[in-house]
């Protein structure tokens, strides 16, 4: 059977293509975009900034408004933790950021996970109140709390957030563990939990017969030409964290193009919750498809009452109406989710809008979290759609593809 997303929207109107263009051209005003850059580039200067470098990417129908780069993808060498310093490199091994740097998405990959079961859901190979146990017997403490995929996909399991997977001497403890885990919450009650991708990726793997990274790359990543976004290793990669203990759960030195996530990391790079890379432009592709109602350009990995499945209350893997971190965007059904590694997207269709803010801000130690500047920079492209006036010539009523 021909996978979904590999459909090139045979019988189908094509969404016009994301493509570069000015603020007008999308309608927003190029003032607040302006302030948007200003404060993210503010962000990443100083002895001690938020991120050692970052990417902005905003833009509202299939115009790119916003592609800019501030700060260092690797600027770094370690971590001193006697005098609480960040070990600089010299100037001229300092790597600078680009639009085009790859990051670590961490949390970022749940999106694409549930993407990858929604697919299976619109197929009808999938029930989305289906019980796990019916297609994975072998676990046996979710068989035995009828845990739900619906569950999985909502964090509304019981699920406790984590397990220390790292630390399990090999794939056949940590598939013993996991197999055993049950929930600790009463089931229907949020509780966020890593666990919940991990079981949904058994769940596909099972289902499909295939991995997850083939599942994502042949259903979504290659669909959508997003050339740059995969499962690691990724050696051009923004760096992130001088990884020790006891700040991490692991000792594994400066980090550059493997995963952060320690779970991910031990289950060889390919996870539910976490491992996948991207850049910034790649990422506005996936947010303006979701927009599109599942299609861009010829191809379509959804339909639209699927992406409506996505997107709604309570919404599946996405976080919805968030202010913490889609600061003005949020109120009235915007959608997205952030990253440990300091990465995060949010889209909101009442506008039309998306931005994908990517930093390394766990470069070169995960610092205390801080998500002002998300919430900053969404709110600045909220107020550049508040900005504009009536529509007019090259405003929101003119977003068609020329």
């Amino acid at each position: 059977m021909e996978p979904v997303g590999e459909h090139e929207g045979r019988g189908r109107l094509s969404a016009p293509r994301l493509r570069p263009g000015t603020p007008e051209r999308a309608g927003l005003d190029a003032g607040e975009l302006r302030r948007m850059v200003r404060e993210v580039r503010a962000r990443t200067g100083g002895g001690r900034p938020w991120a050692a470098g970052a990417v902005v990417v905003a833009g509202r129908g299939p115009v790119l408004a916003v592609q800019e780069a501030a700060g260092w993808a690797v600027r770094y060498a370690a971590y001193d933790e006697v005098s609480d310093t960040a070990v600089e490199l010299p100037p001229g091994e300092r790597v600078p950021m680009t639009v085009d740097t790859p990051f670590d998405l961490a949390s970022l990959t749940k999106l694409f996970t549930s993407v990858a079961a929604v697919q299976q859901i619109e197929r009808g190979t999938l029930g989305i109140d289906a019980r796990v146990g019916a297609y994975l017997p072998d676990f046996t403490a979710a068989r035995r709390h009828g845990v739900t995929v619906r569950q999985l996909l909502t964090h509304t399991s019981g699920l406790r957030p984590e397990l220390p997977l790292y630390d399990c001497a090999d794939d056949a403890q940590r598939l013993a563990v996991l197999r055993a885990e049950r929930p600790v919450g009463a089931p229907g009650t949020y509780r966020y939990s890593d666990l919940n991708m991990l079981l949904l990726q058994h769940v596909l793997e099972r289902l499909t017969g295939r991995p997850l990274d083939v599942l994502v790359r042949d259903g979504i990543t290659r669909p959508l030409g997003m050339t740059a976004t995969g499962f690691g290793p990724h050696p051009d990669a923004a760096a992130t964290e001088d990884q020790r203990r006891p700040w991490a759960k692991a000792d594994r030195g400066m980090l550059r193009g493997e995963v952060h996530d320690e779970n991910a990391w031990a289950l060889g790079g390919v996870a539910g919750h976490a491992g996948l890379f991207s850049t910034g432009r790649d990422l506005a592709v996936f947010c303006r498809t979701l927009l599109a109602g599942g299609s861009h350009g010829p191809a379509r990995i959804l339909g639209p009452d699927f992406v409506d499945l996505l997107l709604t209350p309570p919404g599946l893997g996405f976080a919805l109406d968030r202010p913490y971190f889609m600061g003005e965007l949020a109120g009235r059904g915007a959608a997205g989710h952030t990253g440990f590694t300091g990465t995060s997207l949010v889209l909101d269709r009442a506008t039309d809008t998306y931005l994908v803010l990517l930093a390394n801000t766990v470069h070169p130690r995960r610092p205390d979290p801080d998500h002002t500047p998300r919430a900053q920079a969404a709110t600045r492209l909220a107020r550049a759609v508040r900005a504009i006036r009536a529509p007019g010539p090259g405003g929101p009523a003119d977003l068609r593809e020329s």
